[in-house]
């Protein structure tokens, strides 16, 4: 096992499973913070910021971080804008938890002429939106997906998630989509970055395999695979590549050497 100097670390099916906590995920954050190993969550959810996000861990959960240890869709996006530099005009389909913050990066919200057409989960999106952003892909705007999420599990059932609208206009304007979020290398590339660190300082832990662990074995970032979530302990000897490592639960993991 080897000695991490950090960590990546999912929210959903890890730290807390909807609205229930994982109380060994919040021993396990404890931990970090005890031994002062740098982490990040790292999440594919845009419709929050890392604000509201670190409010929810204290408020319903007594999980204490700043803001500053959030990295959102939402942030690597901005960050990816800023890296291509093509222009500050950006029309977006998503919620307050994008919008917001690509707003107060500097970007001007255009329909007309956008640089950039960025798609992420909107739940109040309308087919107008859909034509303005098949138009603005169509005259040259660079298009962006936030992340490649088709579904989101709610107590309903699977619902539609980023990824669906993002094939909407995918098909509409026969253009594929730069995607940000987990397990793109854009959202990893930068969260590495953000921890000051090398990828084999650092380990990716999370609950879904086609997501956190896929993060991880596609952008050589070693993986923990926690059976809290998503991935049952029954689907693990049929993965076809193998996380580095496997546990029931997060108490499990030893931290440090």
């Amino acid at each position: 096992m080897k000695d991490y100097q950090g960590y990546l670390i999912d929210l959903d099916g890890t730290i807390y499973l909807g609205k229930e906590p994982i109380p060994a995920g919040k021993r396990f954050v404890e931990r970090l913070q005890k031994e002062k190993l740098p982490f990040l969550f790292v999440t594919n959810n845009t419709t929050k910021s890392p604000e509201v996000v670190a409010g929810r861990l204290a408020d319903e959960f007594d999980i204490h971080v700043t803001p500053e240890e959030v990295y959102t869709a939402s942030l690597a996006t901005i960050d990816y804008m800023k890296d291509t530099n093509r222009g500050n005009k950006v029309f977006v389909i998503g919620e307050a938890g994008l919008i917001d913050l690509i707003n107060a990066a500097g970007f001007e919200y255009d329909e007309k002429n956008p640089d950039y057409v960025v798609v992420g989960l909107d739940s109040q999106v309308t087919y107008e939106k859909f034509v303005t952003a098949t138009l603005a892909i169509r005259n040259g705007a660079l298009f962006i997906g936030t992340n490649p999420d088709k579904n989101i599990p709610t107590e309903r059932g699977l619902i539609p998630g980023a990824g669906s609208l993002i094939s909407l206009v995918e098909t509409a304007t026969q253009t594929k989509p730069v995607f940000i979020g987990k397990p793109e290398a854009i959202i990893m590339d930068k969260a590495v970055s953000h921890l000051g660190l090398h990828k084999d300082q650092v380990l990716m832990v999370g609950d879904n395999y086609e997501t956190d662990i896929q993060a991880g074995l596609k952008n050589g970032i070693d993986t923990l695979l926690v059976l809290s979530g998503f991935t049952s302990k029954e689907a693990v000897p049929n993965l076809p590549k193998a996380p580095n490592f496997v546990v029931d639960s997060l108490d499990e993991w030893v931290i440090g050497k």
